[in-house]
């Protein structure tokens, strides 16, 4: 990574100098196929740009990362690459007031899902290819102005392999000599251009609308996916989200959708959830189903078409000038994921997906030592990376599900409507959207913006409730916690069982300020059972219980009829957990006890995961072992009494298959695959398999030869990348010590089967094999990250750091090396003190644990 950083300074400068008219690049794509006698397979790319000096100063640079560089010529004038090319950048001088530049180079496909993404299907040999740029990839596409805030025209012309299609963010067609050339796009940044090219499944609908004004909006629309998975792919559902989406956007942001068509392509070996390029949306090909999943999948696939629809409008009709202010399109777009999905959708209940799955990731960003404002400090690329993070997403969208309560829905939708038309095909700043929020509510937005945007961390809201004899409410107050106390519109319910429910008998809306918050409303009313603080989740917030609350919860969790009120209530006894408040054997309980009474399949996919890693990470070492049989045994309990054939059976036989881990257990799970054992209903489809052989391979009872058999069934992308896992989590040193060298030592494997080697190296019930490997990590890391990509130097950062080794040596030596390495990238830096938090979080739970009082 050395040289490919640019500074927000640098971006400044650049942005104050010159201004863009347009580009042409022009892709020979057709290396893609055959052999190669190249040690790095590469393309050629021709771009011309049309430029304006508009500011002092007769020099600056282009960006682009690229093997090789054939010519460069400025205003007619030849440059010599060997000078002015040093890799990642192309030094520019003698800039006239109107220039141009036609930059031809030979750039490298890529395996990391940077830049050219290329994927060879091991099913048929098809080759795939999608670019991927944000934030600053496209320069390892072509020469560019690698910065949001120059935005340009482009015009892409494309030749390919003959047989293949190639989408851009334009229409397009191939003309006589065989080129595919696309229209002109209106005028977008460098991160959100995109080329997708090669034999994909394509199926085409079309949305159409009357305007206001009477005229017909016809959007074409288009989805994709390789022919191998063209058999699952319903594509008949992604065009209804499409469309519901497109209905509800134009209902509300009263600005036509800007970009002409409008097409989607789920494509291979994607390291994002999906790219909201205009035009040309990608996604990862994992949203297309194999085999039976839950609705909770169907709607997560949902959410993320909405929130990269969203990002037509926020993010890029209108862009930040610098990835400081990420959060104006990302934490909007997640909002409007789930507001529209809501709203929309047959994904009625999508809010109580967001309050249990969203804000569990902004919770626990927002408690590590990285964590930041939402309007963050961006000083280079190499920051904005690590910033697509749980503040930027999800807190931020659930302060703009406050800021809704806070200032009210239509004067934050004509906010939005006003933003749109007032900086169309522009770039903003945070300063741009608070002036037209305080036009359309009246509230003061800087007062609130330095409350909620520009300050960092989790507020704590807990009730403290006193009595009259009679047991009724004398006074209930709200007390906040926090290094920043906060401004909140916070609604507070009281519970009660009645008939064997614990339904809401009051609720009280309340501005919850300062220390403490009297909720006058409530007083005089009858003693509840339950104290839920934030109900109905209008602010970002941890709630905790008073004693009788908690008391409750522990007995009576699953008789909650509400189903937003219960995600709060089972999100709330996990952030106890987290934060030592709760033994984990306690979490656990409760999840034994009600998780089989969980109507709502994302929350109790939600409670497996924190289930399983309380067990893992926050269970006193000695109760592990325990606590693992116990989950075993519910969710085998829970198997034979859901409902068969239905997605709770599913979601209980995944748990189940995570969680074994007796002989009985893995006998079960034998029988199941070979067939000679059956559960009413329960269809052991393909990707049902893997799971079921995957806990077998991790103990040792399914060997590579097993595994080869499995493969053989499965011989496709998919099943490549499940056998690579299970490879690699066998119980063998020998095997360890491959998966590690195929990771840290060599950088052959694709972005796709590194990340698959890596699940399987870590194990949990396997650290004493890996336990060597921690001091291996902290001598390589340093290393690694210069030499890789920095998507895959976080891959492997993150996932080899030695959390399992959970005890103080692997604390001091992660202390060490930050010691020693004081000048390291500071983004490497961060992701180590992330971990080192992390592992400081799970010693604190352990302890708890382990205390007398929770036995």
């Amino acid at each position: 990574m050395p040289g490919e950083n640019l500074s927000r300074d640098e971006a400044h400068e650049r942005a104050a100098l010159l201004s863009v008219d347009g580009y042409e690049v022009v892709l020979d794509l057709r290396s893609a196929v055959g052999d190669s006698a190249e040690t790095v397979r590469t393309f050629r790319s021709e771009t011309t740009i049309r430029f304006r000096r508009t500011g002092e100063g007769t020099s600056t640079f282009v960006d682009l990362i690229a093997p090789s560089v054939t010519s460069v010529t400025l205003n007619g004038r030849s440059l010599d690459p060997a000078v002015v090319f040093d890799g990642s950048r192309i030094a520019l001088d003698g800039l006239a007031d109107e220039n141009t530049l036609v930059v031809d180079a030979q750039c490298a496909y890529s395996r990391t899902g940077e830049g050219m993404h290329r994927f060879v299907d091991p099913e048929d040999g098809e080759v795939y290819l999608y670019t991927q740029y944000e934030p600053a990839d496209a320069r390892r596409v072509y020469a560019n102005f690698e910065q949001p805030d120059l935005k340009a025209p482009y015009r892409f012309a494309v030749t390919a392999p003959e047989g293949w299609t190639v989408w851009s963010n334009g229409a397009g067609e191939q003309d006589a000599e065989g080129v595919w050339r696309f229209a002109e796009t209106a005028p977008i940044s460098t991160y959100i251009t995109c080329v997708v090219a090669g034999p994909y499944h394509y199926v085409t609908d079309t949305y159409t609308r009357t305007l206001a004004d009477g005229t017909e909006l016809e959007i074409p629309l288009g989805a994709m996916c390789r022919k191998g998975l063209a058999k699952h792919f319903d594509a008949d559902d992604v065009f209804l989200i499409t469309k519901q989406g497109f209905d509800f956007f134009h209902d509300n942001f009263d600005y036509p959708y800007p970009f002409g068509k409008y097409d989607q392509a789920f494509v291979p070996e994607y390291n994002l959830g999906a790219m909201e390029n205009p035009g040309m949306v990608t996604f990862r090909e994992e949203y297309i189903y194999r085999g039976k999943v839950t609705q909770a999948a169907y709607e997560r696939r949902a959410n993320v078409i909405l929130h990269e629809m969203a990002h037509m409008w926020f993010g890029d009709l209108v862009t930040m000038v610098w990835w400081d202010d990420l959060w104006l399109k990302e934490s909007f777009a997640d909002f409007m994921g789930s507001f529209s999905l809501a709203e929309a959708t047959r994904f009625t209940n999508s809010w109580v997906t967001f309050a249990n799955n969203r804000k569990a990731w902004a919770y626990r960003a927002d408690q590590l030592p990285s964590t930041h404002p939402i309007t963050a400090d961006i000083r280079d690329l190499e920051d904005a990376k690590l910033n697509f993070d749980g503040i930027t997403y999800a807190k931020g969208a659930s302060v703009l599900k406050q800021l809704v309560a806070y200032a009210g829905r239509d004067a934050f939708l004509e906010g939005s409507r006003r933003y749109f038309k007032r900086h169309a095909y522009g770039n903003t700043r945070l300063a741009d959207l608070l002036t037209i929020l305080e036009e359309t509510s009246g509230r003061d937005m800087k007062a609130w913006a330095k409350s909620w945007l520009q300050t960092s961390g989790v507020n704590t809201l807990a009730p403290a409730v006193t009595y009259d004899a009679e047991g009724r409410i004398t006074e209930l107050a709200v007390l906040q916690e926090g290094a920043e106390l906060r401004p909140h519109r916070a609604a507070v319910g009281l519970y009660r069982l009645s008939g064997g429910e614990l339904v809401r008998y009051a609720r009280a809306e309340a501005d919850i300020t300062g220390p403490r918050t009297v909720v006058a409303d409530l007083a005089g009313g009858e003693k509840p059972d339950l104290v839920l603080v934030n109900d109905d989740d209008l602010t970002y917030c941890k709630i905790r219980f008073d004693e009788g609350s908690l008391a409750t919860l522990r007995a009576h969790l699953g008789d909650i009829t509400d189903p937003l009120a219960r995600a709060l209530c089972w999100s709330a006894l996990w952030n106890l957990t987290r934060d030592a408040l709760m033994p984990a054997r306690d979490f656990v309980s409760v999840v034994l006890a009600f998780a089989g009474r969980e109507t709502d399949i994302g929350v109790l996919q939600m409670v497996h995961a924190w289930a399983k890693s309380a067990v893992t990470h926050y269970a006193a070492p000695a109760w592990r072992e325990e606590g693992g049989r116990l989950l075993a045994e519910g969710a085998l309990r829970e198997l034979r009494l859901a409902e068969p054939g239905s997605e709770h059976q599913l979601t209980w036989a995944r748990f189940f298959a995570a969680t074994a881990s007796s002989d009985a257990d893995f006998q079960l799970l034998e029988g199941l695959l070979d067939g000679t054992a059956k559960i009413d209903e329960l269809d052991v489809d393909q990707e049902l398999r893997w799971s079921l052989l995957s806990p077998l391979a991790v103990h040792g009872r399914a060997d590579e030869t097993r595994i080869g058999e499995e493969l053989s069934r499965d011989d496709t992308a998919t099943g490549k990348r499940h056998q690579v896992r299970l490879l690699a989590s066998r119980p063998s040193a020998a095997v360890k010590a491959q998966a590690w060298a195929q990771v840290v030592e060599s950088d052959t494997l694709s972005n796709a089967l590194v990340e698959a080697t890596i699940a399987g190296f870590v194990q949990p019930s396997q650290r004493a094999l890996i336990a060597p490997y921690a001091e291996k990590y902290f001598a390589a890391i340093e290393r690694l990250w210069a030499e890789r990509s920095i998507q895959i130097g976080m891959d492997v950062v993150k996932g080899l750091f030695p959390g399992l080794q959970d005890d103080e040596a692997t604390a001091a030596a992660t202390d060490a090396w930050l010691s020693a390495h004081e000048s390291a990238a500071p983004a490497l830096r961060r992701l180590v003190l992330e971990a080192r938090d992390d592992l400081a979080r799970a010693l604190r739970a352990q302890d708890c644990d382990g205390r007398p009082a929770a036995v």
